[in-house]
């Protein structure tokens, strides 16, 4: 997993041998430690290069060990070995040096790094932190500041920002290997004491309590309750005011208690599930990963509102030629600049020139004629979007792929009007397109494994996150979604507030809780769904039960008031003027539910934040369970990664499936038993038959989840 090569008569190079990334596996550990002694303890060599197979330095951590008994010897050690020769040791970064990667390159003395290479710590984001040395030495070299930055976030690096910061000391174009090699050279017999980083003090900061306060308040917001961004701040601390040696045991101490929590299997599953759910098998056991995609080098987009404006975006940027049609002449307009606006600051971040040529305007549908592939974008109106798949199936060439970007209609009606209902598949994005990750790809009873393969690649050409499910209304993320508001509606009517449901959510772990997340989208959009789907008369407007079941109209009657959030500067909560991002409770609010009891004879009662996330949350699951049984999802890791991609479900909780087996099944179970007989004619509280099933079969552990569904299948 190392090899050693004696080079130009004295430098002794160490190559990392562990497709695809050198990962620093039980093996590749034994390699470095090895060849590096077999380095230090040669008289004939006089200096070191440590380099990657396949031009790619060190990707860190093997995570397929993590969960498993850690084997092989530890790194910190060799490191310190390394630090202490007297023989200069130069890393030779190509590729990506990330994790353990850029910390076993944080040992050596000098760094040299290829222009494209990328650089950083990333451990945060698997609920660690650099437990190798790199909290200790990171600070010591850039600067506090800058190491708390890349070390609480794991965001990643160029090589230009790395000069620029002092994580490296040359970056090169040519090979990088012989550039190390040169340098390794002419640094040879020369003193190495002003280059161990351990040696090094922190940076002076005055008021560094003040400093660090203030971080650690700003860490606190951002991490949503996440414990690994704490946790790297106070090693990062202990850097900036302790000795190096005891700075590594604080180090040590802290990763020990991340390695073996909750929030670290949760983080590393989502790692896993985000892999996972690019493999996918139709229920005909068609697998589109093994139906060969069809190339898309054009591609259309229907509407130009602001989802089609951000698909529009996301196509330009993944490098297609895109036909962005719209038909009304003020709207084109206005769409030209707002996405001639978007790409040419996204070139400017990246040092790129903008993509605007390989985008084409019209306000004709028959300008997508030639396209490879359409992409519907128009109001999510039903007899809107019927017209527009009419137009296109009689436009497009044959074999044009036809999708809809639609949030909850039928996509099999849709395909219903097409002459080849097996090229047309759901699209549905999340605003905004082009920002965020997640895709939902909907195939419906017609759709061919060819076009799902298709879509799914174009998603991840597009940087997605694309998630395969079946069709149904609102798929799975919009369909889970429903009972997690209606619970937050039915607490309301009981004697929440909008800002104690939103606070427990908060608390929970969500970027915001679902009456300020309704603010921000617009209270009249789910209003408008609502009325679409269950259509009633004036007089039936504050009617609380439908077909049978218990109904808030508490939204209803909070859009007829023109309350529609943000954009109109009132809703669920007050904003200073219309746009206005900052929430405040409103007394208007709170009367309206005061009088709304009364009106209907309810007693207000205390309800806390336990009841809260219990019926908001449980709902949810519980309705992904019949996601699952009836297979409009492959597995709980497609709903997991719908939910952290596209509804904010914090990261370090798994997604919903994950955490319920956390919590563990049989107490799901009995809290959704307990909330259905409170709450008979509440839907969606009664526990779904698989949830029953798994919890008879022993609650197994969430990646056997299949298995057993398939078995439970097997024998009905």
């Amino acid at each position: 997993m190392a090899q050693f090569t004696l080079v130009s008569g004295s430098v002794g190079l160490i190559t990392l041998q562990n497709p695809p990334v050198n990962a620093l596996s039980a093996a590749t550990r034994q390699g470095i430690v090895d060849m590096m002694n077999k380095a230090l303890n040669d008289p004939e060599v006089k200096s070191v290069v440590v380099c990657g197979q396949n031009r790619i330095f060190c990707g860190g951590a093997d995570i397929k060990e993590f969960g498993t008994k850690i084997s092989g010897p530890p790194l910190i050690p060799t490191i310190h070995t390394i630090e202490a020769t007297n023989k200069p040791v130069v890393a030779a970064i190509e590729g990506s040096a990330l994790g353990g990667g850029l910390e076993l390159a944080l040992g050596c003395h000098y760094r040299i790094a290829h222009s494209k290479a990328r650089l950083g710590l990333p451990e945060v984001t698997l609920g660690l932190l650099p437990a190798i040395g790199g909290s200790q030495r990171l600070p010591r070299l850039i600067g506090v500041p800058a190491a708390i930055e890349l070390i609480t976030t794991g965001r990643h690096i160029t090589a230009a920002e790395a000069l620029q910061l002092g994580l490296v000391d040359h970056v090169t174009r040519s090979s990088t290997v012989d550039e190390a090699i040169k340098f390794a050279q002419s640094v040879e017999g020369k003193s190495l004491d002003s280059r161990r980083i351990s040696n090094y003090p922190c940076p002076h900061l005055p008021d560094l309590d003040a400093v660090f306060e203030g971080v650690m308040q700003e860490v606190r917001q951002k991490a949503h309750g996440a414990i690994a961004p704490i946790a790297c701040v106070q090693a990062v601390r202990a850097a900036a005011t302790l000795p190096y040696l005891e700075g590594m045991e604080i180090e040590r101490q802290l990763m020990e208690t991340l390695f073996t929590s909750s929030q670290a299997r949760a983080l590393q599953y989502t790692f896993f599930a985000q892999r996972a759910v690019s493999r996918w098998s139709m229920p005909s056991g068609a697998r589109w990963d093994t139906s060969m995609p069809k190339p898309v080098h054009k591609a259309a987009v229907i509407g130009l509102g602001t989802m089609g404006r951000g698909i529009t975006v996301a196509l330009a940027q993944a490098g297609l030629s895109v036909v962005a049609v719209e038909t009304q002449e003020k709207q084109l307009k206005e769409a030209k600049l707002v996405v001639s606006g978007i790409l040419e600051r996204a070139a400017q971040r990246r040092g790129m020139a903008p993509t605007l040529a390989k985008i084409t305007y019209s306000h004709d549908i028959r300008a997508v004629a030639d396209v490879d592939l359409v992409i519907e974008a128009v109001f999510e109106d039903e007899a809107l979007k019927e017209k527009v798949f009419q137009q296109l199936s009689a436009v497009c060439k044959p074999g044009t792929f036809l999708c809809t970007n639609t949030s909850s209609l039928d996509v099999d009606h849709l395909a219903s009007l097409t002459h080849n209902p097996e090229l047309v598949v759901g699209m549905h994005f999340f605003a905004p397109a082009h920002v965020m990750k997640l895709l939902e790809v909907v195939y419906g009873s017609k759709s061919s494994p060819e076009a799902l393969a298709t879509v799914m690649q174009l998603g991840k050409r597009m940087g997605k996150v694309s998630v395969a499910v079946g069709n149904c209304w609102g798929f799975v993320g919009n369909r889970m979604l429903k009972p997690y508001m209606e619970q937050a509606f039915y607490l309301l009517e009981e004697g929440a507030t909008p800002e104690l449901v939103d606070q427990a959510l908060v608390e929970f772990g969500f970027p915001m809780g679902v009456f300020r997340m309704s603010d921000l989208s617009g209270t009249d959009v789910y209003w408008k769904i609502r009325k679409e789907a269950e259509p009633v008369g004036a007089s039936g407007q504050e009617a609380r039960v439908r077909k049978g079941l218990r109904y808030s109209p508490l939204g209803d009657l909070l859009c007829e008031q023109g309350r529609f959030g943000q954009k109109t500067g009132q809703g669920w909560y007050q904003y200073d003027k219309p746009g206005s991002r900052v929430a405040r409770p409103d007394p208007w609010v709170h009367n309206f539910l005061e009088e709304y009891r009364a009106r209907h004879g309810l007693v207000a009662r205390r309800i806390d934040h336990a009841e809260v996330l219990e019926r908001c949350l449980y709902s949810l699951i519980n309705e992904g369970f019949r996601i699952l049984e009836e297979g409009i999802a492959a597995g709980p890791e497609d709903i997991d990664m719908i939910y952290v991609f596209g509804y904010g479900w914090p990261k370090h909780r798994g997604g919903p499936m994950f955490y319920a087996s956390m919590v563990g099944l049989a107490k799901i179970l009995e809290r959704l038993e307990h909330y259905h007989r409170a709450h008979p004619d509440v839907p969606f509280m009664q526990p779904c038959s698989l949830l029953r099933k798994l919890v008879t079969c022993g609650s197994p552990p969430v990646h056997k989840w299949k298995d057993v569904i398939k078995k439970i299948h097997s024998q009905l």
